[in-house]
Formats: C-alpha cells, structure tokens, sequence
C-alpha cells in the first residue's frame, strides 16, 4: 500500500496522475499547507524538507516500509517499483534528461512566476520580469521538442509526461493575463490535450476533492507557505 501526502498543487498532481494510471492502491492523506501541517514534526519525519508530496510505501525493497519524497523521486520509484511509463532502456538518458527540466527549470521557474505575479508582497518588476519570461523559455524549449511528437520521450507514454502535464496544468497563472494561455505554443496544447483526455487524468483531478482544504490567503496561509519570512518556522 502506498501512503499518498498530498495537497492540490502540480507536483503531487504529477504524483496523482502516476498512481491512477498505473492502478496502484493507495491512502490518501490530506496536508494543509495552508495551515503549516507540512512543517509537523510527523510530516517532517516523511519528508524533512517540509514539502509536498511525499509518499510511504508500507511493501518497499526487501518488504520494508519506505519513504520517498520529492515529486520527481517518487516519480521515479514508482515506475521502478511497477516497472510501468519508463519508456525502453534505449530512452533512458532522454528520460533522465527530460525528467530533470522539469524538475529543475520549468516546475521551480513556474513556481515561481506565479510566486511573484499573484503572492508576493514587494511588487518587483525585475523578479516579475525575471520569472515569467524564464518561464516562456521553458515553454518554448518544449514546444519545440514537441514538434512531430506525440510524447516527450520516445514513443511512450512515461512520467516525463506526466511530470510536465503537472506545471503545464498552471498555465493559466503562469503567463497571466493571457486568455489562450497556450495558443502561442500548439504543440504543447495538442500534447496537454491528450494528456488531459485520458480516463487517468480525470480520475487524478478528482483526487482530494473530497477534503476541505483551507482557500483564505491570510497571515496563517503566508506563514505556512513561505515560512523562510519567518524564522520561527525553520527547523
């Protein structure tokens, strides 16, 4: 069985997206991070960066109970573990590459778009600037990569998929103000659209809907998601 930490946020979307595609039982356990439940000593104990989402799995190697954390880890442990979406062995390095653009440029480059273009109190056009047009970069490197392609990597269908699916979801608030967000980048809009039309992709957008997270962006929710303004927090 795997213990699922999550919050509806991309990179357990990612996360989500795996699990139903691949038929895996699973336990959902909501975490607030709107009200600081990701900085609890017994999440920290799952995860001791504090971050969503992370995952346990109670039949790991040699039947021992397992943690991962880190959406692109357990992306990764998942598909070892099942042996499923990890294209054939001569895509590996196009995975591993793929995988890791993701990880370290479009997911924390649309992170942070959004950070300052909605949340951020100092209004700062150069950060502003800095980040959504890093983001477009980004954008443009895949839409590129997608021409004449049906999936990132090979011919499959893989986690590189589903890792990009995830932050590609936030379009809409990465390049704000923009009522096509992806209409600059067909390719990319043609790949998300079958991404999003496959039963799996339903299925993970439903999960947690049934868990009252908190919506209010008040001192609490600033406290709790950007706890490096507050000393307090850091452990």
């Amino acid at each position: 069985m795997i213990r699922f930490y999550f919050h509806p946020t991309p990179n357990p979307a990612k996360v989500a997206l795996f699990l139903e595609e691949a038929g895996l039982p699973y336990e959902l356990i909501p975490v607030d991070t709107s009200k600081g439940e990701q900085h609890s000593l017994d999440f920290r104990a799952i995860n001791p960066n504090g971050k969503v989402p992370a995952i346990v799995d109670t039949d790991g190697p040699s039947g021992l109970e397992t943690r991962v954390f880190d959406s692109t880890a357990i992306l990764f442990y998942l598909a070892e573990k099942t042996g499923k979406f990890q294209g054939s062995p001569v895509d590996r390095p196009e995975l591993l590459s793929w995988m890791l653009f993701v990880a370290t440029g479009l997911g924390p480059f649309s992170g942070q778009a959004v950070h300052f273009q909605f949340a951020a109190a100092d209004k700062s056009p150069y950060a502003t600037s800095r980040y959504r047009k890093e983001a477009e970069r980004h954008y443009g490197v895949l839409e590129a990569h997608l021409e004449g392609r049906e999936y990132l990597v090979g011919n499959d269908y893989t986690i590189a998929d589903m890792s990009a699916w995830g932050w590609l979801d936030r379009a809409s608030r990465v390049l704000k103000g923009q009522d096509d967000p992806l209409g600059n980048y067909p390719n990319i809009k043609r790949w998300f659209a079958a991404i999003n039309a496959r039963p799996a992709a339903a299925r993970a957008r439903l999960v947690g809907t049934d868990h009252s997270f908190k919506r209010e962006n008040d001192d609490e929710t600033k406290r709790a998601l950007f706890p490096s303004n507050y000393q307090d927090l850091i452990g």
